[in-house]
């Protein structure tokens, strides 16, 4: 019987694989996994800025996102990826062979640009393995049930990598210009830190709020399929990395009350006044929403000072403010005494950890520190595992700073 123990999954992503002298590199790591015996498979982005390359060249003869012409364009940088990493890997002396997603195949459904994984058949990736040739996988694309070429979304390489993970049952390094995953942005505090071992939980927190090392939805897929996950960077010789550690929640003994905090720039903040809380208005709203392609973050609903009222406030993304209140705008106008306001210049900082559950003195402490350094909350959000505060985007910084220091995140 194989010894799945043995099974390594490795994906790089654009700056690891931005030219030949990166590729090389890359592949003396799989080399050097190799040779400690590991059974491994191969997961590829497209070369650095490619992807933006071929965007600009769809755009130019009126292809935009989401069509299913552009999703075709878009899949190319992958497979030339995966193709140039299986040479490099033959140049290190192993057997390599590019593959592309359809043909495992890698079912996915949903929009051109944004589909899903639904299934990925292990048939194939698990023959090459046993007869010991590296299957070199291009990520971020599948194939639908018409046989139809579909991306899945910005750092969709990290979703095939974990989906090709679980298929193998295998662990799965994601290589990056990152040594693992840090309590904050480096570049903001210099003392920030390496984390050594992090929850699915928390990672998929500190992605959703702006950690942009892994893809959101590839830390899903790794939670509901059991994958443990590790950061590296592939700009360190093979080994040195010692990165960050994604696993369940139960196999980390010692938990911090707060593991890390994140942020998102170009923020925005609606405000609808007036609406009736028994009538379904809300739900209208966010259908409309839900229709216009517009993500909802923070939501919070309270009663009006007077009357029966409820007031409901949510962020969006800056960009996505015109659609968002063109959506509102169409849906309260059927409703009578209700009014709309916008906020923009705003900054979202999140702080993020599973020692959070029923902890009311981390959010006193978020509330004091933010106050004491004149940084007005516009608006505050809660999960089991994250504490997230809207703010001026001219504090962002500032905010991230204070709160890192408050909660001891630059200790060891």
């Amino acid at each position: 019987m194989t010894d799945t123990s043995k099974r390594l999954v490795l994906k790089f992503g654009g700056t690891s694989m931005g030219g030949p002298v990166r590729i090389a590199h890359s592949a003396s790591i799989v080399a050097a996994e190799v040779r400690n015996a590991r059974q491994v498979a191969v997961v590829v982005s497209a070369i650095s800025g490619e992807t933006d390359r071929l965007l600009t060249l769809a755009g130019e003869l009126g292809g935009g996102l989401g069509e299913v012409e552009t999703d075709t364009v878009l899949a190319a940088g992958e497979q030339v990826s995966a193709a140039l990493m299986a040479l490099a890997l033959k140049r290190e002396g192993l057997k390599a062979r590019a593959l592309l997603s359809w043909q495992l195949p890698i079912e996915v459904d949903g929009p051109p640009g944004g589909a899903r994984i639904t299934g990925i058949n292990p048939a194939l990736l698990q023959a090459c393995v046993r007869e010991g040739v590296i299957p070199v996988v291009a990520g971020y694309q599948g194939v639908t049930s018409e046989g139809r070429l579909a991306t899945l979304g910005r750092g969709g390489t990290d979703l095939t990598a974990a989906a090709v993970a679980a298929a193998l049952k295998a662990e799965c390094d994601i290589y990056t210009d990152v040594d693992g995953v840090f309590t904050t942005d480096p570049r903001i505090v210099p003392e920030a830190r390496r984390v050594a071992r992090i929850s699915h939980e928390e990672m998929l927190e500190l992605a959703a709020m702006g950690a942009k090392v892994l893809q959101t939805r590839s830390v899903e897929y790794a939670k509901a399929k059991g994958v443990v996950l590790r950061v590296k960077s592939s700009f360190l010789d093979p080994g040195v990395s010692e990165g960050t550690e994604v696993v369940p929640a139960a196999d980390i003994a010692e938990r911090r009350v707060v593991s890390g905090v994140a942020y998102a720039r170009d923020q925005a903040r609606l405000s609808v006044y007036g609406l009736d809380p028994d009538s379904g208005q809300a739900a209208d709203i966010f259908s409309a929403l839900a229709d216009a392609e517009v993500g909802v973050d923070m939501i919070v609903q309270a009663r009006a000072r007077s009357g029966e009222a409820v007031n409901l406030e949510f962020s969006v993304e800056r960009k996505d403010l015109k659609r968002a209140l063109s959506s509102v705008e169409t849906e309260i106008s059927r409703f009578s005494g209700t009014s709309l306001a916008h906020e923009t210049g705003l900054a979202k900082v999140s702080v993020v950890g599973t020692g959070l559950r029923g902890r009311a003195d981390v959010a006193r402490t978020l509330y004091d520190v933010l106050r004491g350094h004149e940084i007005a909350v516009r608006m505050v959000a809660t999960s089991e595992v994250k504490i997230s505060a809207l703010v001026e985007a001219d504090l962002l910084e500032h905010a991230v700073r204070a709160l890192h220091a408050a909660y001891g995140l630059d200790q060891a």
